[in-house]
C-alpha cells in the first residue's frame, strides 16, 4: 500500500462526515453564503458584483458536490455528455 492509499484510507471517514454535514446543513451554509455576498457587495458599493456572485455560485456548487446532490456538474445520467445534434464535420 502506497502513501496515497494510506492518506485516502485515513481521510475516508472525514470525507463521509463532511458529506453528511453538507447534506444536513447545506441550506444554512448557502444562506450564509448569500448573506456574506450581500454584505461584501454592499461594502464595495456594487463595484465587484459580478465577481462576488460568480464566487458565491462556485461555493454553492462545491457544497452541492459535497452533499452528493445530482446535477449537471456531478454527471447526472439525465445530463447528456455531448451536445445534441449532428456530429461535427471533419
Amino acid at each position: 500500500m502506497g502513501l496515497l492509499d494510506n492518506v485516502r484510507a485515513k481521510l475516508a471517514p472525514a470525507k463521509d462526515k463532511v458529506s453528511d454535514l453538507a447534506r444536513q446543513h447545506g441550506d444554512k451554509v448557502q444562506h450564509g453564503l448569500d448573506k456574506a455576498a450581500k454584505a461584501v457587495d454592499d461594502h464595495t458599493k456594487g463595484k465587484y458584483s459580478n465577481k462576488i456572485h460568480a464566487g458565491t455560485d462556485k461555493a454553492k456548487g462545491a457544497m452541492d458536490r459535497l452533499a452528493h446532490k445530482e446535477g449537471p456538474e456531478t454527471g447526472d445520467a439525465a445530463t447528456p455528455t455531448r451536445p445534441e445534434g449532428p456530429p461535427p464535420a471533419s
